[in-house]
C-alpha cells in the first residue's frame, strides 16, 4: 500500500480528482483521522472536511502512473 497526502479545497478539484482516480483500476481510500471513504465516490469525498489535508491510501505498490496523474493534488 502507498499513502500520499493530498489537498482538495474546491468542488471543481473534487470533480477532477474523482475523474482521474476512476480511470485507474486501483482500490483507493481517502482518510482524515478515523473517517475513511472510497476515493472514487464523489459523495463520500464531500462528506470529508475539505479544509484539511487528506491521506490517500492506494492499495497497490506499482502506482507511479496514478501518482503522476495526481501530481497537482499531492502535497510535497
Amino acid at each position: 500500500m502507498k499513502t500520499v497526502t493530498i489537498k482538495l479545497s474546491m468542488a471543481e478539484n473534487v470533480k477532477k480528482f474523482v475523474s482521474i482516480v476512476n480511470s485507474f483500476p486501483y482500490e483507493m481510500d481517502l482518510r482524515i483521522g478515523r473517517h475513511v471513504v472510497d476515493a472514487k465516490s464523489i459523495l463520500g469525498i464531500f462528506s470529508l472536511d475539505l479544509s484539511k489535508e487528506i491521506a490517500l491510501d492506494i492499495h497497490s505498490e506499482d502506482c507511479g502512473d496514478l501518482l503522476k496523474a495526481l501530481d497537482d493534488f499531492i502535497i510535497k
